[in-house]
């Protein structure tokens, strides 16, 4: 656990009591602030209560003496569509807002840093989508180099959570729009910007709303080194925002799909080949074809990433290539569940919409594909290209006769459930065949998230 600084005596509000929020408010005790907890919901502010915090209505003016500043969880709004009442209330009270990501950076240094021999650094992972794989990249190749490594934020570890910096240890924390945008203080070491579509365009008023509150990581947050994704406007414009010189410092350019030179530093992957130039000439190639927790051209993007990351730390171009081949993925992202008599059985149940699923299908030839749950708008429409590379269709959950419909003359199946469907795909599976689970869809017609979907899914492939 991080202490936070700077509160020593002092009430804080902290709203929303999940992992985020009670790892705060423990953050908060041991920096010896008082925190004054408050959730909407009463199982977990009964939560709070067993964990001997102080839970108090802060809807209430009385609840509100003595508090300097308010805390709140990256899943409440503050500003579109809706401010929280509570928020409201600490506008109107003169208390500062702030979230976790805030009090990381503003408590993650500490006097022991004087003593240090090679400070800490901390690496911090945005955009659309990669976000995941690419952090739990960059930790898998730091760690298996031997270096002191520790990852959180939007993935694994709550960021108050980690353990307090040591000598020359490096953390790599995913951080989403919903905790950039709110955060008073940024400071990251080195920075990556993957890309940006749209996405929670509700909650950030608008795409260009989405894409300030990730720019705030690279503009307020002033990082030694920005890993730039070059692949749309967006990221072609944060770059040149952040370039000081015509060599491009302190920026790397990556892309997946781009050729990539010129006087700077630029990653780039081309027909499965990962390349990095620097001073107008290559210096490494690496072919990507054959790693199988990367597949896709999206993950090839993530690997662009990771890699520049780990060379930014210092690494060799063919240390990092060892380990970008033991990577074996993250669950439920594209997947490598099982082969069996040739036939690869790939579990991509983050695949929530079209989007999504068009990068795994893009990633395989040969597919059976499981598709189908609870649908979004446009439903599969968008991914007529892509039918080709589909030798059937196995359709589940209430989305299956919506699909159906859109699915012109390709060759399916309505199977109903996950279970049903893993088993009519390996009937019909020969060697060579991909089975592919990218639905599509939202999982809650038949499943409490993603991640239970997948587990089926890997479950109905080990049980057969």
């Amino acid at each position: 656990m991080i202490p936070v600084r700077g509160y020593s005596g002092h009430r804080v509000g902290v709203l929303g009591l999940g992992r985020s929020g009670l790892a705060t408010a423990r953050a908060l005790r041991a920096g010896d602030a008082l925190p004054v907890c408050w959730d909407d919901n009463e199982d977990a502010r009964a939560r709070a209560a067993d964990d001997g915090f102080l839970v108090a209505d802060l809807n209430t003016d009385k609840n509100w003496e003595g508090i300097v500043s308010l805390i709140t969880s990256p899943g409440i709004p503050h500003l579109y569509p809706e401010p929280h009442p509570v928020i409201r209330k600490a506008w109107g009270m003169g208390a500062v807002v702030d979230n976790d990501i805030g009090l990381f950076f503003r408590s993650y240094g500490s006097p022991d840093w004087d003593s240090f021999d090679v400070l800490p650094r901390v690496i911090c992972v945005t955009g659309s989508n990669g976000k995941s794989t690419t952090t739990a990249l960059i930790d898998h190749i730091l760690r298996e180099a031997g270096r002191d490594v520790q990852m959180g934020g939007n993935i694994g570890r709550g960021v108050l959570d980690l353990d307090p910096a040591r000598d020359g240890q490096i953390t790599v924390l995913e951080l989403s729009s919903y905790q950039t945008e709110l955060a008073r203080s940024l400071a990251p070491d080195i920075a990556l910007f993957l890309n940006l579509t749209p996405d929670h365009l509700n909650r950030h008023g608008g795409l260009g709303g989405y894409f300030a509150a990730k720019r705030r990581l690279f503009v307020e947050g002033g990082p030694d080194r920005a890993i730039i994704g070059v692949d749309e406007l967006e990221g072609r414009f944060l770059a040149n925002q952040l370039r000081q010189h015509r060599n491009g410092e302190p920026v790397i350019a990556i892309s997946s799909g781009r050729k990539l030179q010129g006087e700077g530093w630029s990653v780039f992957a081309r027909k499965g080949f990962l390349a990095e130039w620097r001073k107008g000439r290559q210096v490494t190639s690496i072919d990507l074809r054959d790693i199988r927790g990367l597949p896709g051209a999206h993950n090839h993007q993530n690997a662009c990433a990771a890699y520049a990351a780990c060379r930014t730390i210092g690494l060799a171009p063919r240390l990092v290539e060892e380990h970008l081949r033991s990577f074996a993925g993250l669950p439920h992202r594209c997947q490598v569940v099982a082969e069996r008599n040739g036939v690869l059985f790939v579990n991509d149940s983050k695949a929530t919409n079209a989007e999504a699923a068009e990068k795994s299908l893009l990633a395989f030839k040969n597919i059976r594909w499981i598709v189908g749950g609870q649908a979004k708008a446009g439903g599969i429409a968008s991914l007529v290209p892509q039918f080709e590379r589909v030798k059937k269709a196995y359709l589940v959950g209430e989305a299956a006769a919506e699909f159906s419909a859109q699915l012109g003359t390709m060759e399916h199946e309505i199977c109903g459930t996950i279970e049903q469907a893993v088993s009519a795909a390996r009937r019909d599976a020969v060697s060579g065949d991909v089975v592919l689970l990218a639905p599509a869809c939202a999982s809650f017609d038949q499943f409490s998230s993603f991640e239970e979907r997948g587990d089926a899914f890997v479950a109905a492939v080990q049980g057969n």
